[in-house]
């Protein structure tokens, strides 16, 4: 079993992630993440590489555009046992991210809020979090994905035992985030059918946030 090199950690819910980022550092897995997570981390005694140092290509656009990039998801979707991948990615220097955990921004949450604009609702609409989640889960047969802050117990149990996570676990965690984003994505959906745009300030002119 190929062991874990690095992790990709950027959370919405930080609940438990510096023990979690910090267990796997300890490990000898490298920990990259973005913006707040990686400001949460450090602060927690975690060693952290900004995904802009990996990639050499700053955060931009307020954040609109942070792992969206070749080297990030090459690393994420090549397949280990694919000599051509493999030949492409040395080519290219890309290095591998095993493990990807992340969780979305809080859209429902949001949109909930008196006075919630749609030009608030539309910055909850998370971009670069499902495009994570989504490669990560596509390439579980090498990569293990993380949504949920109840699953970090048993992947840090098998990497201890193992050095990775158990196919099946990896299935299991692929399958999760499917359900997850389909239902993220049908709630956006939901919400934005609820908008008529022949009355809604946005379309107006009226709403000082279009």
């Amino acid at each position: 079993m190929r062991r874990v090199e690095r992790a990709l950690i950027s959370l919405t819910d930080k609940s438990g992630c510096e023990a979690f980022a910090g267990a796997m550092a300890a490990m000898g897995i490298e920990i990259l993440s973005t913006g707040g997570t990686a400001r949460v981390l450090r602060a927690g005694g975690v060693a952290v590489t900004d995904v802009a140092q990996f990639t050499g290509f700053p955060e931009m656009l307020d954040g609109r555009v942070k792992t969206l990039h070749p080297l990030v998801h090459g690393g994420i979707l090549n397949q280990r046992s694919n000599a051509e991948h493999q030949q492409q990615c040395r080519q290219h220097g890309i290095r591998p991210i095993d493990i990807v955990a992340v969780n979305l921004y809080a859209f429902s949450r949001t949109v909930a809020e008196p006075g919630c604009t749609l030009a608030d609702a539309i910055e909850q609409v998370d971009i670069g979090g499902p495009t994570l989640l989504r490669a990560a889960a596509k390439n579980f047969h090498d990569v293990t994905v993380i949504v949920d802050p109840d699953d970090y117990r048993q992947v840090l149990d098998e990497l201890g035992r193992h050095g990775n996570t158990t196919l099946p676990t990896r299935f299991r965690l692929a399958c999760k985030v499917f359900a997850m984003t389909s239902a993220y994505d049908s709630e956006i959906a939901a919400w934005l059918q609820s908008v008529d745009p022949g009355t809604h300030p946005f379309f107006t002119g009226a709403d000082e946030h279009a």
